[in-house]
């Protein structure tokens, strides 16, 4: 009988001592860790894993900035969700030796909130906000002379009695993270002197990702079993690191402990993840649109509504891999299920003449 760890619950343990032991953990008994996230976050570049072009575009940029002992300039990190936008924030912070405060622009609802943060910051410290399209216009526009000056203006007084200060703000770094470019004002945008967009991740860096973690949380697993678990994540770490931790489950519930290519597909199977990382809404989003409206185009309200399901949830959590894999399509008229979509669910495209009658 062997225990390799009992770290977040998810160390391996044999079934029989699972058995023997059958313990029952009452909730006053339970001690909460809040440190899962944190424990499994690389703390530099030499441990994040993927976004090779914009690791050795920010290591230069950092050098650079401690060689003239000034403070980076403000960043921009765009792409769709859990690429490691906050990740690559606190690598940031943590190559530089600077503290980082982070918190999400729907935090930010009052001009008060934004003010006590700047009003707060150190010389040279980070400022990380997530979902900074999702600012609204009276913290945009306290914003602008604070990255471009480092100064914030403040009104006092009414009517004919209101003055404006302007108040000294420490240098500091304004690292900002949304999912949605587009949606950024340019005064804003344009205000950021380096964007970098995050990519998919490989299969082969999802499977360094996978093992990364296993490793962490002392997770049993093979080579073939970290690929099997990689190649269903979507080319997102997050999935990844979330798919990990739900095979080892089974793993050790159903199984020897050891998670291995076997165990990680019949696993992610019977969780309904299928090969391509699609699960049961990706499915049916695409069983939908062909046995409903002939394959497409159709719009994306109809589409949401069919489905029960909000549109920026379609457009946020769906969509931007079904486009990557060429499973669907976006048109001018709406969405379409691409010729690699019917292949992946099993269905005969009809022809061009078929559909018109």
């Amino acid at each position: 009988m062997t225990i390799l760890s009992d770290n977040e619950g998810y160390g391996v343990q044999s079934k029989d001592y699972v058995k023997k032991k059958n313990p029952i953990i009452k909730p006053e008994n339970i001690e909460y860790d809040n440190t899962y996230e944190n424990s499994i976050r690389p703390k530099d570049f030499d441990s994040y894993i993927g976004q090779g072009a914009l690791k050795e575009s920010l290591k230069v940029t950092l050098e650079a900035a401690k060689l003239r002992e000034k403070p980076l300039d403000h960043m921009l990190f765009y792409g769709p969700p859990g690429l490691g936008k906050t990740t690559i924030a606190g690598v940031i912070a943590s190559q530089m030796g600077v503290d980082i405060r982070i918190t999400s622009a729907p935090a930010l609802e009052r001009p008060r909130d934004i003010i006590g943060i700047l009003m707060s910051l150190k010389g040279g410290e980070i400022l990380f906000i997530d979902e900074i399209h999702r600012l609204n216009k009276v913290a945009e526009e306290i914003l602008y002379p604070a990255m471009e000056d480092f100064t914030l203006d403040m009104t006092t007084g009414k009517s004919q009695t209101a003055k404006t200060l302007r108040v000294p703000l420490p240098k500091f770094t304004l690292i900002g993270a949304t999912t949605k470019a587009g949606e950024l004002s340019s005064p804003l945008r344009d205000r950021f002197g380096i964007i970098h967009r995050l990519e998919f991740y490989t299969t082969d860096e999802l499977s360094q990702v996978v093992q990364r973690t296993a490793n962490i949380l002392d997770i049993k697993i093979t080579e073939s079993g970290a690929k099997a678990v990689a190649m269903r994540s979507r080319g997102t770490p997050r999935i990844a690191n979330r798919l990990v931790k739900r095979v080892a489950d089974f793993a050790i519930v159903k199984y020897d402990g050891q998670i291995d290519e076997k165990v990680a597909n019949e696993s992610l199977d019977i969780l309904k993840i299928d090969e391509f990382g699609l699960d049961t809404t990706d499915r049916a989003l695409l069983n939908l649109i062909i046995e409903k409206y002939d394959g497409g185009p159709v719009g994306i309200e109809t589409i949401a509504a069919a489905l029960s399901e909000d549109v920026r949830t379609i457009e946020d959590v769906c969509e931007p891999y079904l486009l990557q894999a060429g499973l669907l399509q976006r048109t001018p008229r709406g969405r379409k299920v691409s010729p690699e979509g019917y292949r992946h669910l099993g269905i005969k495209m009809p022809s061009e003449q078929t559909k018109l009658f």
